[in-house]
């Protein structure tokens, strides 16, 4: 089942040829959601803070320019110290999250792929638990150990998914989402036999499963978004090997594509992303399995397209699901994005019900 096509009862005409031949109005309407979700995010609260107030705060600080709209002290405080952190972080990992998710959807040509099927979730989990049951408190940058153990299993379980599957050839790839599932299920042992030894701890480890924005800092911000940015913006510029591969290894051979190479640096860059996610949010689901499949039935399969659609998709839905989170009572966002991406995504499954086609 290739990721990519319409399904039956999509088949391009009227609207859907309509949006499809306009991928720039998809992005500006994204990117359009994207700012009023920011607004909003920043705005609302236990404390409601009005929109100019909001946008002026954030002029006055990022820019210096003064729109003529006064404010108190402890608004500025709200909004820049506490609010927009934790927005920006939402955004920062639905971006990561997406363009993650649409990479593994394009290389295993498979719209159910999503960013944690080498492991990663598994791997990251199971570093968090070791934090939490080892005696010492270590904080760098504002990141504990937790964080830091987390970010180190899932980059190892990814690394141990690659080094024991092999990437090459379209066995390969099936060789490699195997191996996926069992470093993950013996994982998911580890990680259960943690909680049960783990006592007292095992709330703190149920809140990184469940995944959360609260402990959203500048600090932890400015640390993280070079990774996730970073390998959000280099699996951008191979769009074209994607695009190849999406056609089977020996067309993109033809096409000049180093197939091994390519494939074995996407996948390094999309699990560096997905790890520097994780580390700072623990586990939220969904994002990187419903905006890329979502973003292909608008515009297509190809990655020039997708990829960056679904960065600001992505970005925009976290943000709007943390929003939810904070307003119902500041529940774990990854409870939030269930609620809101189960439903969602059977909704898709049975209207691509028929699969898909290159």
């Amino acid at each position: 089942m290739a990721a990519g096509a319409l399904p039956r009862d999509l088949e391009v005409h009227g609207l859907a040829a309509w949006v499809r031949a306009r991928p720039l109005v998809v992005g500006l309407a994204a990117g359009a959601i994207l700012l009023l979700t920011l607004v909003l995010g920043v705005g609302l609260g236990s404390v409601r803070i009005g929109s100019t107030e909001t946008i002026a705060v954030i002029l006055s600080r990022t820019f210096g320019l003064d729109i003529g709209v006064t404010w108190t002290p402890a608004t500025e405080a709200i909004v820049w110290d506490l609010r927009l952190p934790r927005v920006l972080t939402a955004m920062l990992i639905g971006c990561g999250l997406a363009v993650a998710g649409a990479t593994f959807q394009g290389l295993l040509r498979n719209p159910l792929a999503d960013p944690y099927v080498l492991g990663t979730a598994s791997g990251a989990a199971v570093g968090a638990a070791i934090a939490v049951l080892l005696p010492i408190q270590l904080v760098l940058v504002e990141f504990g150990l937790l964080h830091g153990l987390a970010f180190i299993g899932a980059l190892g379980s990814a690394w141990l998914v690659f080094r024991l599957g092999g990437m090459g050839g379209a066995g390969g790839l099936t060789r490699l989402l195997l191996t996926g599932y069992a470093v993950g299920s013996v994982l998911a042992a580890v990680l259960t036999m943690a909680m049960y030894v783990s006592g007292v701890e095992l709330r703190q480890i149920f809140s990184f499963l469940l995944g959360g924005l609260g402990g959203s800092s500048w600090l932890r911000l400015l640390v993280a978004a070079p990774l996730i940015l970073a390998s959000s913006l280099l699996i951008m510029t191979r769009g074209r090997s994607l695009d190849g591969m999406l056609l089977g290894d020996a067309a993109a051979r033809h096409l000049g594509v180093d197939v091994g190479r390519e494939r074995a640096i996407l996948l390094a860059l999309a699990s560096m992303a997905t790890a520097a996610a994780v580390a700072i949010s623990g586990l939220i689901g969904f994002v990187g399995l419903v905006v890329p499949h979502v973003v292909r039935l608008l515009v297509g399969p190809a990655a020039h397209r997708v990829l960056p659609i679904s960065a600001v998709a992505g970005a925009a839905l976290l943000s709007a699901a943390d929003l939810c989170a904070r307003l119902v009572g500041d529940v774990p966002v990854g409870v939030v994005m269930a609620l809101l991406g189960a439903p969602f995504f059977l909704v898709l499954l049975h209207r691509s019900r028929s699969g898909y086609e290159l």
